[in-house]
């Protein structure tokens, strides 16, 4: 049950059959997923802060800062209030777009109510109406607000596609930095010439060779699905964050355990009484102790929102506090020391942890002496922290590589990105999915940023821009959903926004004064995808509206067109449509220009659900398009996102069949909606009649006289075992057999069966409207751009799916101009 008291509908039913074992389960895949990268930040955390800013008091400053914000932010904000908002068991920003579309009327695609009408039966249950209101009604009423809104979560999806690109980058660049240090102590057996020429090589190019290695294996991982990442991910990340958890209670007990006092607020105020322009810049570096917190809510879809909660909540938020104190308490023992106290490896007790040594990397190639490395300082050599860092830091990166996928996926449904192909990786969990074509380009960019910045603290300046604008757009729509969708009062609604919204500014100020240093990266980044994500949607939105305008009434084409010299030919014709109602304008186009069309129309539309396979029992919804001597039918055909669209060889047959069915049980069928059409139904179930139109392959043939409901059924089976058993050449030559005379049947419906098989036997031919754009003289430049960025899109991303496996001899694809 959702906070507005409505149910989720599949996604709810699923939820609460959750068992705590699957819950546990998900809550250990999470760790090496969702929690990658926030069990990562202490890397970079401390070790971006310049380290002339640590005056006397400032390690108790900025952990004081670090502890609210976690609380705050990941804990108050994300964990137990935006997790709530979910749309159908997904997050992200477009989840609240979504739901304030549904809720509130300010999405931008044309209202088709015939459309909703479908969906509301496909759904089956009851769509709440929402109580008006005094905001709802000033959001509805103005045209720029949806634009804003529409702007918002486009804005926040470019940044989570952004922070993809650079948070693989740092992660693995602040571990590898640790091996650098590392290497740099080790004594070399050569001349000091040489020694200082390994020291520069080692320098200037380990880390990023290496972390570029590193990151083409990392991306090259996804494909085997959220799933068995996170079985892989979860034990190192584990092992890490309880690693990380007991070095910081250590070295609050041992280095100041006054630390823990810092947790008072006071240190903020007199951080902030005393602040200058300087010490105002480093706020944008702890502010990435919140990094991954976005991608808790990106990521709803891949796990559950229990196990994400309780996994935050009961391990890593607590060890996450005892890593930041203990490393502050051993930078407040240390301000004087040598350069770069304040990283984590500094704080690291290494004759605790001397358990790994470089043996292998000391005798390849001879590169190192043997006996040099085991006279070195145990201070610097052998830490099992950094084999542990490496690993997870390439770990860390997974929480925004999947919150992409998620985000990318949202927008699809949405019509606002291009067409891409989506593998979903999982049966039981809608949000686990992999997109290659993003998946490597995610890999490109990020290489170019590793190679092109190869510096921790330009892309840290990146990274934290890209966090707090991400968390920024997520309060600015999550207040908007407390209001319309939850309907709690503005005075609530606004109280969220001013907190949080007062917090998350404070940190976009401190990141602002650093923009010349690597945050442009980010705006070239976040304008390239929002100018492609918004090209897209606007080409959608015009090609759609057309449909819409444009369609012609039934009536045209069942009443007036046998007047105008219309002919019908022998076969079916298979027209492909998004519109359920009415006649597409480019099957008009068709007709005008050539008046005939075939002896039986099927209008066929897809609808997607979000459970992840559909029955075939309930996959069809026929109607009819006029009266019975048409012959014109209109096929809404239901999929789960798990369901190949037009993957199967006999989807022809199946259409036909369902059909048959529906002229068979059409005037005694219990379960069906009214549409503006006329009636439709759900065909598939057993008819009460024992009455079916059966394919067979070849010249075999079944003689079905079904006097019961259980000789029908025998015989659908036998025919369902004939068809799998012809295999895939024999798929194609199916012949359709009527049951024998019946007295049950009536003439007329035999009459009708009988010229639907006669029309199959004469073949079936499958209509795709092709739309070209074409501008009005007095278009201005900005929608020009975005149609040439639209069709140039469209002509270099995938096929639409509904194209894939139609016979090219077959095939009939109507081109159409619309101009806008």
């Amino acid at each position: 049950m959702d906070p507005a008291g409505n149910p989720d509908d599949t996604y709810s039913i699923r939820h609460k059959k959750e068992t705590w074992r699957h819950t546990l389960m998900l809550s250990f895949q999470s760790l090496g997923v969702v929690y990658g990268r926030l069990s990562t930040a202490p890397l970079y955390v401390f070790g971006t802060i310049p380290t002339e800013d640590f005056q006397s008091d400032s390690a108790f400053e900025y952990f004081s800062f670090i502890f609210w914000t976690l609380t705050a932010i990941s804990l108050l904000k994300y964990a137990f209030l935006v997790l709530r908002a979910d749309d159908n068991g997904e997050g992200g920003t477009f989840a609240l777009y979504s739901l304030l579309c549904r809720h509130a009327k300010v999405g931008l695609l044309p209202d088709d109510r015939s459309t909703k009408e479908v969906m509301h039966h496909e759904r089956g249950s009851p769509l709440r109406i929402k109580a008006e209101s005094r905001a709802r009604r000033a959001i509805e009423k103005y045209r720029s607000s949806h634009y804003l809104l529409l702007f918002s979560a486009l804005f926040g999806a470019c940044l989570v596609i952004g922070d993809a690109v650079l948070t693989p980058s740092i992660s693995v660049l602040s571990a590898f930095a640790g091996l650098q240090r590392a290497l740099s102590q080790i004594k070399y057996s050569s001349s000091p010439m040489t020694q200082h020429s390994i020291s520069v090589a080692i320098e200037r190019y380990v880390p990023v060779a290496f972390a570029c290695a590193v990151l083409v294996c990392l991306f090259m991982l996804q494909h085997y699905g959220t799933r068995k990442i996170g079985f892989i991910f979860a034990p190192i990340v584990t092992i890490w964050i309880l690693f990380i958890g007991g070095v910081g209670l250590y070295n609050i007990f041992h280095w100041n355990p006054k630390i823990l006092g810092a947790i008072s607020p006071v240190f903020m105020f007199k951080f902030v009484r005393n602040i200058d322009k300087k010490s105002w810049k480093s706020l944008g570096s702890i502010l990435l102790c919140v990094a991954g917190s976005e991608a808790m809510f990106a990521d709803l879809g891949h796990f559950s929102k229990k196990s994400i909660q309780i996994t935050f909540a009961c391990l890593v938020y607590p060890l996450l506090v005892f890593c930041y104190a203990g490393q502050a308490a051993y930078i407040s023992k240390h301000l004087h020391a040598s350069e770069d106290f304040n990283h984590l490896s500094k704080s690291v007790p290494g004759k605790l942890f001397h358990c790994f040594q470089f043996g292998l990397l000391a005798t390849t190639h001879g590169i190192l002496n043997p006996d040099s490395w085991k006279n070195a300082n145990p201070e610097h050599l052998g830490h099992v922290f950094i084999f542990l860092s490496l690993l997870a830091s390439v770990i860390g990166s997974q929480a925004t590589i999947t919150a992409s996928f998620s985000i990318i996926k949202q927008c699809l449904a949405l019509g606002c990105f291009p067409r891409v192909k989506v593998v979903h990786t999982s049966n039981n969990l809608h949000g686990q999915v992999y997109i290659p074509d993003v998946n490597w380009l995610l890999m490109v960019l990020s290489l170019t940023v590793t190679i092109g910045f190869h510096d921790l603290h330009r892309i840290a300046t990146s990274v934290g821009l890209a966090i707090v604008s991400g968390m920024v757009v997520t309060t600015c729509l999550m207040s908007l959903v407390i209001a319309l969708h939850w309907e709690k009062t503005l005075f609530i609604s606004g109280c969220f926004l001013l907190f949080f919204g007062f917090v998350e500014s404070v940190y976009l100020s401190a990141c602002m004064l650093n923009f010349h240093k690597g945050g442009w990266y980010l705006l070239v980044i976040s304008a390239v995808t929002f100018t492609v994500m918004l090209a897209w949607h606007y080409g959608t939105k015009k090609k759609y509206e057309f449909d819409l305008q444009n369609k012609v009434p039934t009536e045209w084409l069942t009443d007036y067109s046998p007047g105008l010299g219309v002919c019908r030919v022998p076969g079916i014709g298979l027209i492909y449509t998004d519109i359920v109602s009415g006649i597409p304008a480019f099957f008009s186009h068709f007709i005008t220009n050539l008046p005939a069309f075939h002896q039986v129309l099927i209008f066929v539309s897809f609808k997607s659900l979000p459970i992840p396979y559909v029955p075939p029992s309930e996959r069809y919804l026929i109607g009819r398009v006029g009266s019975k001597d048409h012959k014109i039918y209109r096929c809404i055909v239901r999929y789960g996102y798990c369901d190949q669209i037009r993957d199967t060889d006999d989807f022809e047959e199946q259409i036909i069949r369902s059909i048959g069915e529906f002229i068979s049980l059409e005037e005694n069928d219990s379960e069906s909606l009214i549409s503006p059409e006329g009636r439709m139904m759900i065909v598939g179930k057993p008819s009460p009649d024992g009455k079916a139109l059966i394919p067979l392959h070849d010249n075999n043939s079944i003689n079905v006289g079904s006097a019961n409901m259980a000789n029908a059924e025998t015989y659908k089976g036998a025919a369902s075992d004939l068809i799998e058993k012809a295999g895939p050449l024999c798929r194609k030559k199916v012949r359709f057999m009527l049951p024998d005379n019946s007295p049950r049947m009536r003439v007329c419906v035999r009459e009708e069966l009988q010229e639907l098989v006669n029309a199959r036997e004469s073949g079936t031919a499958y209509f795709l409207g092709q739309s070209h754009l074409e501008l009005r003289k007095d278009t201005n430049f900005v929608k020009k751009f975005l149609i040439m960025a639209y069709v140039f899109l469209d002509k270099n991303c995938r096929e639409p799916p509904v194209a894939l496996n139609i016979p090219h001899a077959a095939l009939v694809e109507v081109g159409i101009v619309c101009t806008i």
